[in-house]
């Protein structure tokens, strides 16, 4: 029995988003599908006490050794997914929706004289048409009998149609006009097949049109005074409308399309395909490869259509198939540079029109949005998954020490980058990896003095002495019985350990400064590299030439990983730090405002432009801020200028991380 604990997604890694998704045992094997509202709350709900959970509950989440998920934009989505997934994977817990040997579907005898609508099971025959799978037959009847006020087609079996043809007389539905009596003559077979044909069109997309049609034979009815009409054609259009809203995932024109997305980072992407037939997502793939070259998405969309739909239809003429998997429509977030060439290729594997474009509104731009969605939490799941793996990181310590040619693994990194615009508000970030994880709550900050007037070296050269000079000072100062912790707090002193291998983001004059501050101060004990980020470069001081990690190295990405945290942590303090600069300026003007009550100002409206805004009586009812006070501020602020902070200028912004300024 496994523990479900070992395959346990963190709980603020699952979207709080509708969707669908899938357990699979060790063998890889779907044993389960299921939909949810909110994919964060249900997926929870599993792993709870497993003593509480529904015995066959407990044996699938035992079974089980992997869940995945896939976010849709609705319920109705989810739904129609959920369906397709069942219907392919056939998941040996999901007994539920199984009914005899397949799910329901709604079939239409094209191949009869007066075809048929009915409910079937059961392979498919040649001249039928299949609309579904259904989770349930009464879905299809419910359906059904919806459109049957507005497609008066035959429903009848075989037997039925041929007696009532004997006796003469329709069935109770040709009485209630939901049968158009074919069986005694009231119609033709022509006009039965139109009324057939129109039905299949509605249910294949063509909805809006047949919409429309209603509208305008409602209002010309009505204006020839036949209310009767009127208002039966009245009732027909809302019952089409009510049959729409049980439809899933259906798009008003019936589009034929294949929808791609992308999620990229330097040496990975993620891929995902919605693949629309119909008007209805009846499939979705996902890949995530590696990046073979640096490239943009126009170059990705170039790549993946040729590669991808060449091996399609390869495949595809060595199975017999006659008809080429291509749609007539692929979507893409950017069209490649070639993209009239590559329409042109397209259309000759499909041997028809084809049209590649980016969809800007609608339905169409809705679900590209989804499927970005996908990509980015495919994506985001692929690295938490590497991250996550402890074989991995243990690799990939283990490949750095061979490769720098250390005397033991990192098991301790930390990484600093700087952060500035033009040379103004230059800070700097310090981050802390231990056993290849993030450790948020010894990230460390700087605010760059001396050394930002000497550029980038000037300010990494500044951060690496100040971050040394503590750890030299806290060890010197420890006196306590347990090495690096303050024993008057119990807790650990800010830079009381030492990395084993410091990363420093540039290139060779970066590390070679760095590598410098730290023998200055005697300490040479730390391994120190720089990783310059246009050809993820690695250098060592002293050495001519870079250390080049494979691109599909754990080491690299590793290394990656410390460096846009570092990056990200920079930028996080830079744009705080020249926001509260911007917002205290234009308040340094007002005569007699200090320091305290710049702050209560401040805090009190929460940004410089609501302070702007405010009257005089609002200002005034602020603490310590008297009536005179406010007529400063308020003219002050009425002739400062055109100088407005940007919308990241709100106050009391912090860090998610405990962090100290030096």
């Amino acid at each position: 029995m496994a523990d479900p604990s070992t395959y346990r997604p963190a709980t603020g890694t699952i979207p709080e988003a509708p969707g669908v998704y899938k357990f699979r045992d060790a063998a890889g094997r779907v044993v389960y599908v299921g939909k949810a509202k909110s994919l964060r709350q249900r997926l929870n709900s599993y792993f709870a006490d497993i003593a509480g959970l529904h015995p066959r509950t407990r044996q699938m989440v035992t079974t089980a050794a992997s869940v995945e998920w896939t976010v849709v934009g609705t319920e109705v989505e989810a739904l129609q997914l959920e369906y397709n997934w069942i219907k392919e994977f056939d998941p040996r817990f999901n007994v539920r929706y199984r009914d005899d040997k397949s799910y329901p579907v709604l079939a239409v005898t094209l191949n009869e004289e007066f075809p048929r609508l009915h409910v079937y099971r059961g392979p498919r025959r040649k001249g039928v048409r299949y609309f579904g799978p259904y989770a349930h037959a009464w879905a299809i009847r419910e359906t059904l009998d919806l459109l049957l006020r507005v497609f008066p087609a035959r429903t009848c079996s075989a037997g039925v149609f041929k007696r009532h043809g004997q006796i003469g007389r329709p069935c109770l539905l040709g009485y209630i006009d939901k049968c158009s009596a074919p069986c005694v003559g009231r119609v033709s077979a022509d006009e039965h097949r139109d009324i057939v044909e129109d039905f299949c069109d509605f249910l294949a997309g063509k909805t809006d049109s047949m919409v429309r049609r209603l509208e305008r034979e409602m209002t010309a009815a009505a204006e020839e005074l036949e209310f009767e009409k009127a208002a039966r054609l009245r009732d027909d259009q809302a019952a089409l409308k009510r049959a729409l809203e049980k439809q899933a995932v259906v798009l008003g024109d019936g589009t034929d399309a294949d929808v791609v997305a992308f999620a990229q980072d330097d040496l990975e992407v993620s891929v995902q395909v919605f693949h629309v037939r119909g008007g209805r997502v009846r499939g979705q793939r996902g890949w995530v490869v590696d990046k073979v070259d640096e490239t943009g998405v126009t170059g990705l969309v170039d790549q993946f259509v040729t590669q991808f739909y060449g091996e399609q239809v390869e495949s595809a003429r060595a199975s017999g198939v006659e008809s080429a998997p291509v749609p007539r429509e692929v979507l893409v977030p950017e069209l490649p540079e070639d993209a009239e060439a590559v329409e042109k290729w397209l259309a000759g594997l499909r041997g028809g029109r084809v049209a590649l474009r980016v969809p800007q509104r609608g339905d169409k731009r809705a679900l590209m949005e989804t499927v970005e969605r996908n990509a980015k939490e495919a994506f985001q799941q692929h690295k938490l998954r590497r991250a996550g793996d402890l074989t991995a990181r243990s690799a990939a310590l283990q490949e750095l020490q061979e490769a720098l040619g250390l005397d033991t693994a990192p098991l301790r990194i930390e990484c600093t980058d700087i952060s500035h615009v033009q040379g103004t508000d230059v800070v700097a970030s310090l981050v802390v990896f231990e056993d290849g994880l993030a450790r948020k709550s010894e990230y460390r900050r700087f605010a760059v003095r001396e050394g930002a007037e000497q550029g980038d070296v000037g300010s990494i050269a500044e951060v690496v002495r100040r971050r040394f000079q503590a750890y030299l000072r806290d060890n010197k100062d420890d006196r306590g019985p347990t090495p690096g912790i303050d024993p008057e707090t119990g807790k650990p002193r800010k830079f009381a350990y030492a990395p084993n291998l410091l990363v420093v983001d540039g290139g060779a004059p970066q590390a070679q400064v760095a590598s410098d501050v730290l023998a200055e101060l005697g300490i040479t004990d730390v391994a120190v590299i720089g990783l310059a980020k246009r050809l993820e470069e690695v250098w060592v001081p002293g050495e001519p030439d870079p250390v080049i990690l494979p691109r599909t190295s754990e080491a690299l990405y590793l290394l990656q990983r410390v460096r846009d945290e570092a990056h990200r942590f920079a930028i996080a303090y830079h744009r705080q730090k020249r926001s509260k600069r911007m917002t205290t300026s234009a308040l340094d003007d007002v005569p007699g405002l200090g320091q305290t009550r710049k702050a209560a100002l401040l805090k009190h409206f929460g940004s410089l432009k609501k302070l702007r805004e405010a009257s005089i009586e609002e200002i005034s009812v602020v603490p310590g801020v008297g009536r005179r006070t406010a007529e400063a501020v308020h003219a002050t602020l009425g002739t400062a200028g055109t100088e407005v902070p940007s919308t990241e200028s709100k106050i009391g912004l912090q860090a998610a991380e405990p962090v100290v300024e030096h």
